[in-house]
């Protein structure tokens, strides 16, 4: 027997546009949780297979695991890995991100990783009719699930700057339904201003959601866009463990919403999605985001990492799109990347991917000093201009 929920969300669904087949996937899609967004994600992602013994600065992962102390949280976690939950962990994560964020505890949820909530705001807020507005290059997971269930997905070229240009995108499609800004873009690694952010959460439709990407904020030392979900219903902040706090494999992420707004995006998994997580994970990220000499610290030690690569290149007269702020920058060969990419592998060192807008950029990802020693030697082994 149908439920009331299940009616509501098919109506929902017909009402904004979506075919029959269309609504389908899309039940497919939040109903069946983790396992149905994961499929999308893996797509999105497009991570190459990391290649055994090379330098592997391709994926923006960090170069080196949690802090010791997140570790030591996590290891106490294993002798107690006998409990669901021994002793409310969900409840002291919040708690301990509200606390850095300034923002109420009962407008953070956790996730494992930030895929899945990207794919539930296309489902949830997005469609044929009321589309998804992104720049370009970005991150493209909430393109693809936006193929995939039907809704439209309009790409915005960047800015002179590589930022997001926000006023371009509202005019390009003024009844969205989703506009995504990615800040520290990724792949330029690029900010969007908290001033333009705020723009176009002002002047993009009130029914619409705007999604601001903070994947790699703490490479930052500047101001984020978290307080602006504090107080409003319309805005949905997106954070990982995966990047400084090195914590990729772990799988935490943390979304940052009205609990409205997060009420339609976990329709019919009864929260099994946010409440399965691996209790590891969640005592690891407790005891990491309230470290902020050992964020300090890291993101320094990236900087001069990136710095060094970044002054590299240009002695040797390549470009490299300017202005990164994250652990990551884009190199313009001038000639396919795909080659340069194969070059690099075949002298040990497996570099990051193109984006289709840009086919001769490659991104790469910052890694130790050792290892981005090793992308410069490689550079002036393979490289001809």
């Amino acid at each position: 027997m149908a439920t009331h929920d299940n009616i509501s969300f098919t109506q929902d669904l017909v009402a904004r546009g979506y075919s029959r087949r269309q609504l389908a996937k899309a039940t497919a899609l939040l109903g069946a949780g983790a396992a149905a967004i994961r499929t999308v994600g893996v797509g999105a992602q497009q991570a190459a297979k990391p290649v055994e013994g090379a330098v592997r600065i391709g994926a923006n992962e960090c170069w080196t695991g949690p802090f010791p102390v997140a570790a030591q949280a996590a290891f106490k976690l294993v002798s107690e890995g006998n409990r669901y939950e021994p002793d409310n962990e969900h409840q002291k994560l919040f708690d301990a991100v509200a606390a850095v964020e300034g923002i109420p505890a009962d407008r953070i949820v956790a996730w494992p990783g930030s895929s899945d909530p990207l794919s539930r705001v296309a489902v949830a807020y997005a469609s044929p009719t009321r589309g998804i507005v992104t720049g370009d290059p970005t991150y493209e997971a909430i393109w693809r699930t936006g193929a995939w269930i039907g809704a439209k997905v309009t790409k915005v070229p960047l800015t002179k700057d590589y930022a997001h240009d926000v006023k371009a995108m509202l005019a390009a499609d003024p009844n969205a339904g989703v506009y995504y800004v990615c800040s520290p873009n990724n792949p330029t690694g690029t900010v969007t201003s908290i001033a333009d952010i705020q723009w176009l959460a002002d002047n993009k439709p009130k029914d619409a959601i705007l999604v601001v990407d903070e994947a790699y904020i703490h490479w930052v030392d500047g101001p984020n866009a978290a307080k602006m979900a504090a107080t409003r219903d319309d805005v949905l902040i997106l954070r990982t463990f995966s990047k400084l706090f090195g914590m990729a494999g772990m799988r935490l992420g943390l979304t940052f919403a009205s609990p409205k707004l997060m009420e339609k995006m976990m329709r019919y998994d009864g929260g099994q999605v946010t409440a399965m997580l691996p209790m590891t994970a969640v005592a690891c990220g407790i005891a990491s985001v309230g470290e902020a000499e050992l964020i300090k610290a890291r993101r320094a030690e990236m900087v001069a990492n990136r710095e060094k690569s970044v002054a590299h290149l240009k002695k040797k007269g390549i470009k490299v799109i300017p202005g990164s702020q994250a652990n990551m920058f884009m190199v313009d060969w001038g000639k396919p990347a795909k080659d340069m990419q194969a070059a690099l592998l075949a002298a040990n060192v497996q570099i990051g991917r193109n984006w289709p807008v840009w086919p001769n950029v490659s991104r790469v990802s910052v890694g130790s000093a050792t290892e981005m020693d090793a992308f410069n030697a490689a550079i002036d082994k393979v490289w001809k201009a």
